[in-house]
């Protein structure tokens, strides 16, 4: 049995309905990221299950007890907020303290589960500052001791790192993970960030419109994504028009160039037209052991990204980004230089609507 189960759960603000039959079971330790954009419902779930919204329908049902009908305060539930919600006038060791106090756990008790808290997230020696005095991913920080310490059963995070700069939050989502993983504690992660959820999560659930448009692991969801949505929403995508040869053998035409892929065409006729998907890094200027399918085309630009440069191709009606590693030594192609894009077939994605 799941520890965390969410069952036809729907969710109405007046006469919109913002969460649309949402099932979901999530096993005791793992670690959950909703991703999707402002509006899709993401943070409207966190909320019913913290309790501080009530679902129009369905049940929320944590370690087999249903809680759809309590209040927060009844769920043993720890929260992590995107502006740290400190208290101003307490101290960090007061902060960490304050769920402990109310709870009415003796005072040695408290002195000990805070210095452990403090200790997990190496701030011990700032245990008698107030939150002016820290940066922001301290308090962050803070923030996750308090709603650790009075030992949870699931732990929510609603954007926590968004207002932190780009640096700390990779940082801070790596500890964030790891205490995570030390404590065996279930959690359920909101954010926009692509990358964080790819990064950190056990599975991820990808929202549009209040609807789970697919349930995966991060793998799943990057390599076989499941709508269209997904494949443009999480990482970069070309989109290349193609046509139906042969649905039984898995055939497709892209110009002249006839291809046997992996996805299935189940659904399509011979000579319909259908769109295929290729991510950036699947291809390359030069032939591989791998690739068996090449396009022409005419650069159009190339970005320095860093790590990796991204150019892209005019090929026909499409443009089509790839990626090249960084090589000092190697200059990009020009714009305007007439290039050949080689790829594995078996990289090509069906995308459907």
């Amino acid at each position: 049995m799941s520890f965390l189960e969410l069952s036809a759960i729907k969710k109405s603000f007046g006469p919109v309905q913002v969460v649309h039959d949402f099932n979901m079971a999530i096993d005791k330790g793992e670690f959950i990221s909703f991703l999707g954009p402002s509006g899709c419902g993401k943070t409207t779930i966190l909320r019913m299950i913290a309790g501080f919204e009530t679902p129009t329908d369905g049940t929320i049902v944590i370690n087999g007890r249903d809680q759809t009908a309590l209040k927060p305060n009844q769920r043993n539930i720890g929260m992590v907020f995107q502006a740290y919600a400190l208290f101003p006038n307490m101290t960090v060791f007061e902060n960490v303290a304050f769920g402990l106090k109310v709870a009415g756990k003796p005072r040695a008790e408290i002195e000990a589960r805070v210095k452990e808290m403090l200790a997990l997230i190496h701030l011990e020696h700032l245990a008698e500052r107030y939150p002016y005095q820290m940066s922001g991913g301290q308090q962050q920080r803070v923030a996750l001791a308090r709603a650790l310490a009075p030992k949870p059963q699931v732990l929510l995070l609603d954007e926590p790192l968004s207002a932190l700069d780009a640096k700390i939050r990779v940082s801070l989502r790596e500890e964030i993970r790891l205490i995570q993983r030390q404590l065996g504690i279930t959690t359920v992660f909101v954010t926009h960030d692509q990358e964080e959820a790819l990064s950190i999560s056990d599975r991820i659930v990808v929202m549009n419109a209040g609807r789970a448009d697919q349930i995966g692991t991060p793998s799943e969801i990057y390599n076989r994504p499941a709508t269209r949505f997904v494949a443009s929403f999480v990482g970069t995508l070309n989109l290349i028009e193609a046509q139906v040869e042969d649905p039984d053998a898995r055939r497709i035409r892209m110009g002249e160039q006839s291809l046997a892929i992996q996805d299935p065409l189940s659904g399509l006729k011979g000579g319909e037209r259908v769109s295929v998907a290729l991510r950036p890094e699947a291809a390359t200027l030069s032939p591989t052991d791998r690739s068996d399918a090449a396009i022409p085309g005419e650069v159009v630009s190339s970005h320095f990204l860093g790590s990796v440069v991204r150019t892209k191709l005019k090929v026909g009606e499409s443009t089509i980004s790839f990626d090249m590693f960084n090589d000092p030594g190697r200059t990009p192609p020009a714009p305007g230089e007439q290039v050949t894009l080689h790829f594995a077939s078996r990289d090509l994605l069906v995308i459907r609507d």
